[in-house]
């Protein structure tokens, strides 16, 4: 008799995320998850990282490739599951709450009240905002154990970024893949979905038709200056902005990207370096004198070769001659 064939388990909902990671998505999703970890050495053995959540759709994709790396990768890590309540309002609160179950994700959750805080500044309130969110964070995440907090920021927002400080603050900066704290003794900032599309996030949450959260700040329909992604913000123009430029160059995204990887300091007027500003002219007269040195030495080196040329040349006549007289 055939023994007959069990039929397949069918796999849980959380399962069937988990498993178009590393399956549909593994060249757009993981593989990129994972380049950024392994260039910018983001995660170490021994690490404890608190992986932030915000309920939207990156910090949550991002929290299942965590997952997926603490069951299958080398690294001997641990990772805690961070979501803060800045003042969401209860459907958003119970939004996030209901997808972090559905996907399997263990959240620690915990309150502040930075909306109502930031809700009576009048100056720069969205700064304010992201500034003490941070904070909060980098404050749980010490309480938890960990050293290390990571973001789900995308290459689209790194290219954002750039072009944003360029238009609109006047300063060539990017969003670094990871940072040390400044206020925060011992902690660092992870981004390792650096290299991963945002288009790619939303094919990955469209095809598991998961709904996240937006948007959640209170002061959005407000504020025309917010970088929260919002109509009307300053990332928004510059996402238009990349759109429109992407139909004419395909490669306007990582060419923006590649620009801060290429920065060659001789052709840059000024530039800081810690508390430091250096400009062009600082040592200008010196570099002319290396430069004038360095043609004279080329100068140089290019009449030896050329004597050198022409007296293998000669050689080589007379030793012709030679051998015609020997054969005549």
């Amino acid at each position: 008799m055939e023994e007959e064939q069990k039929p397949k388990r069918k796999l849980e909902r959380y399962q069937e995320i988990e498993k178009s990671i590393i399956t549909t998505y593994r060249k757009t999703i993981w593989s990129r998850f994972i380049d950024a970890i392994n260039e910018y050495q983001l995660i170490e053995d021994g690490d404890k990282i608190a992986v932030c959540i915000s309920g939207g759709k990156d910090s949550m994709l991002m929290a299942k490739c965590f997952q997926e790396l603490e069951r299958h990768g080398k690294k001997n890590f641990e990772c805690v599951y961070l979501c803060m309540n800045p003042g969401y309002n209860e459907i958003n609160k119970q939004r996030i709450i209901s997808n972090a179950k559905l996907m399997n994700i263990p959240l620690t959750f915990f309150e502040s009240n930075i909306f109502d805080v930031v809700e009576r500044i009048d100056s720069n309130p969205c700064y304010i905002c992201a500034r003490m969110r941070r904070g909060y964070l980098y404050t749980k995440a010490k309480e938890l154990g960990c050293n290390k907090i990571a973001l789900g920021h995308h290459f689209d927002d790194v290219i954002e970024t750039i072009l944003m400080g360029m238009l609109y603050g006047s300063q060539v900066q990017t969003m670094m893949p990871k940072l040390h704290s400044s206020f925060h003794k011992g902690m660092q900032l992870i981004r390792p979905m650096y290299y991963v599309n945002e288009a790619d996030i939303l094919a990955w949450k469209n095809k598991n038709d998961l709904q996240f959260i937006q948007c959640a700040c209170r002061f959005t329909e407000n504020c025309t200056m917010c970088d929260n992604g919002g109509g009307g913000s300053k990332r928004e123009e510059v996402k238009n902005l990349i759109k429109k430029l992407r139909q004419t160059n395909p490669k306007v995204d990582i060419n923006i990207f590649r620009s801060v990887q290429n920065v060659n300091l001789d052709t840059i007027i000024s530039y800081k370096k810690g508390d430091e500003v250096h400009h062009f002219l600082d040592n200008y007269a010196e570099r002319c004198k290396e430069i004038d040195a360095k043609i004279d030495e080329e100068m140089i080196a290019n009449k030896e070769k050329k004597f050198k040329l022409e007296l293998n040349k000669n050689e080589y006549k007379e030793v012709d001659n030679t051998t015609m007289q020997i054969i005549m």
